[in-house]
């Protein structure tokens, strides 16, 4: 029991081994953008892949260790529930995919294309690091706390970008049936307008369809803002709250007053 948890306390707390993995995740997200250059996937081959196999070793090795130490991390359960519970969590899961990639195409012969997509989950590595960078704990933390807030402007949104994509398509699908042949081409137009993207592709030309695109266009405007607010206001109460959590650590009692300084 004491090695198990001297296991878990280093996996979780020590701070060289802790940077060994952050550093080895971002050096995995490197690699893989490096690999979509011909010319280096050519030239460096051999290098990417014994790299690929030593960041999956370690990635495999640490699963194992927290696998085994996961009865630690859970309070209430059996050994059997706590594991189980690690295995279904979210970085649980994304610890497995991360690492499945190339494991399954020694034991299974997939098709090219499937290989392909197989390998794309290696970029699941880089949500490791939510596990161990404190600003990505703390953009997880803001925006479980803004959920609710959030999941209405989502809401929202969805019915705008319905209401907006059929109206332009009754509108604009008489003149222009080749880009709005049905609702779901209109949606794509929709989506464009509401973000204030516009990419030019797909545009109304008459007059009822550009009246309707302007109206849609100034939604839109208060609608990107919405969820920026909501977010950026969560994350200053957040640090304003943790900067008033730091001064209380620091302040002290004068044992003759008994005023906090």
């Amino acid at each position: 029991m004491k090695t198990k948890k001297k296991v878990f306390d280093f996996i979780n707390t020590n701070p060289i081994f802790t940077k060994f993995i952050y550093g080895l995740i971002i050096l995995n997200v490197i690699s893989i953008i490096l690999e979509s250059y011909n010319e280096i996937k050519i030239e460096y081959s051999s290098q990417l892949y014994y790299f690929e196999v030593f960041s999956v070793i370690i990635f495999s090795f640490e699963y194992v260790l927290r696998f085994w130490t996961s009865d630690l991390e859970y309070k209430t359960g059996t050994k059997f529930l706590k594991r189980l519970k690690f295995s279904t969590s979210t970085y649980g899961l994304i610890d497995i995919l991360a690492i499945l990639p190339f494991y399954l195409p020694l034991l299974f012969p997939f098709d090219l294309r499937v290989l392909r997509i197989l390998r794309l989950f290696r970029l699941l590595r880089i949500f490791k690091l939510g596990r161990l960078s404190k600003s990505m704990k703390t953009i997880t933390s803001v925006l479980k706390d803004s959920k609710s807030e959030l999941s209405i402007t989502i809401f929202v949104a969805f019915i705008l970008l319905i209401l907006s994509s059929t109206l332009m398509y009754y509108v604009e699908s008489d003149v222009q049936p080749e880009k709005f042949e049905n609702i779901g081409q209109a949606l794509w137009w929709s989506v464009a307008t509401l973000t204030t993207v516009g990419y030019g592709d797909v545009y109304p030309i008459t007059g009822v369809g550009k009246f309707l695109s302007a109206i849609i266009a100034l939604i839109g405007i208060g609608f990107v803002a919405l969820p920026t607010g909501i977010i950026s206001s969560a994350f200053v109460e957040r640090i304003q709250s943790e900067k008033r959590k730091k001064l209380k650590q620091h302040q002290c009692k004068c044992p003759s007053c008994g005023i906090e300084h």
